[in-house]
């Protein structure tokens, strides 16, 4: 059977953007992408650039106010959105054209058009016209999840924060994973008052225990109002703004609310199951360790997997994918060990394994400290800096590693290496420190805190 195109992708994220053009642009297969949206998906358009760059932006408050403990006479006016929003724009739309002529240089033929399933070949565009292809990857990613109840309508989620015309005086931010509590550190940094609503009993559910705790604290220090055990129980537009009523019995006003509790794989309408791509309970299409679904044509990769929901696994899994079907070098994306950053103000930085998981199958020493840096500590300042090694007690290899601190993003990935290598303790210890720096703490935590 002739088919109009090697490889269709639907989806122009991260993923679906490096599959076509590794596909196209190294092995030469003829490529076609539909994205309903904008071209660089979550990611670039509205998650980690634009995110990272408010934390940029927020972060100048406490830079300014540090500056006069150093000597400095900075005077600070407040921040404005209406002249970061449009710079903010300019270069979303900048990083968009980058991906569009990434795409077009390599030969992609590009649909900006949503993108359904007739059958295992044939992909239907909104226009009604039909294309038909020998494999198909669906890259369509993640989208927030608001749940049901009276008067969620009125909440706003992180796809908004970036179009608002105007910052709101006060939000209230429902959640506690990462999301949630990265734009409760921004927005209370561009001097919007906030308060943050989690049901659990503790913020990033899923990470390390202490982690945890440590950057719960930074939080309320930092001005956010954080309430653990707590939901909105039903919302209502007044005159005053939003009316939030709360499980703990403090209800107010806000003039905004912004929910981030939880993300939904992109599955929904596009004729999957229909066509025998099994789903799982959440939307996400099962596939396996070749990111092949259920219908041997049809493959996935990226958050609408569910696997690990960062931007370089999906780009890993795309490109592991083109390989894979068209350049004759069978691989599989590696999910082990995978670094990840939270950009809470400060940053946390992670890989490996957290302290409560591995105890789970290993005899562990941990290693752990706290500590006001130097740069802090000279302007009085009291945040505090962690730094923790899990280590397993009988190979002596470092199974985790946990930073929370100014850059942790940009020192995990350091030790993501030595970890990714399987460095043992000891060789943490051989490193020579590189003083004065917050950093030389991972060489030269000498003795466990606990062990388990």
């Amino acid at each position: 059977m002739d088919f109009d195109f090697d490889l269709f992708v639907i989806g122009g994220g991260s993923g679906g953007v490096r599959a076509a053009r590794i596909a196209a642009g190294e092995h030469g297969a003829k490529v076609a992408l539909a994205e309903e949206y904008r071209l660089g998906g979550t990611c670039v358009i509205r998650g980690c650039v634009p995110k990272k760059l408010m934390v940029f932006a927020s972060g100048f408050a406490q830079m300014v106010q540090d500056s006069k403990g150093y000597g400095w006479d900075i005077r600070q006016h407040g921040f404005d959105w209406s002249r970061f929003k449009p710079h903010l724009s300019k270069e979303l739309d900048r990083l968009e054209a980058i991906y569009r002529r990434g795409l077009e240089g390599t030969g992609v033929a590009i649909f900006d058009a949503r993108a359904t399933l007739d059958d295992a070949h044939t992909i239907r565009l909104a226009d009604g016209t039909t294309h038909t292809a020998k494999h198909i990857l669906i890259a369509t990613g993640g989208q927030p999840f608001v749940p049901e109840f009276p008067g969620s309508d009125l909440a706003i989620t992180s796809n908004d924060i970036f179009l608002l015309d105007a910052l709101p005086k006060s939000i209230l931010i429902v959640g506690g994973g990462y999301i949630a509590c990265e734009f409760a550190c921004i927005l209370n940094g561009l001097g919007v008052e906030v308060t943050q609503f989690y049901r659990g009993a503790q913020i990033l559910n899923g990470f390390d225990d202490e982690v945890r705790g440590h950057i719960s604290e930074l939080i309320c220090e930092s001005g956010v109002t954080l309430h653990l055990g707590c939901d909105v129980i039903e919302m209502e537009r007044q005159d005053k703004g939003i009316w939030v009523k709360a499980t703990n019995g403090k209800n107010r006003h806000y003039d905004a609310v912004m929910f981030a509790t939880g993300r939904q794989p992109s599955t929904r309408g596009m004729g999957l199951e229909d066509i025998g791509v099994k789903l799982g309970r959440k939307g996400e299409i099962t596939v396996d360790e070749w990111s092949q679904t259920a219908v041997p044509s049809v493959f996935a990769v990226g958050d609408v997997t569910d696997r690990i929901n960062l931007t370089p696994v999906a780009i890993r899994e795309g490109h592991a994918f083109a390989d894979t079907m068209f350049g004759g070098k069978p691989t599989k994306p590696d999910h082990a060990l995978v670094p990840g950053a939270v950009f809470t103000q400060p940053e946390y930085g992670y890989v490996g394994m957290s302290e409560e998981k591995a105890r789970e199958n290993h005899s562990i020493e941990v290693y752990a400290t706290a500590f006001r840096p130097m740069k802090n500590a000279f302007v009085g300042r009291e945040d505090r800096v962690l730094f923790k090694l899990i280590v397993d007690a009988d190979t002596r290899r470092v199974l985790g590693c946990h930073i929370v601190a100014e850059g942790a993003g940009e020192l995990i990935q350091m030790a993501a290496i030595a970890v990714k290598m399987g460095a043992t303790k000891e060789d943490f210890d051989r490193t020579v420190a590189v003083h004065p720096t917050i950093a030389e703490e991972l060489v030269t935590m000498r003795k466990p805190v606990r062990t388990a």
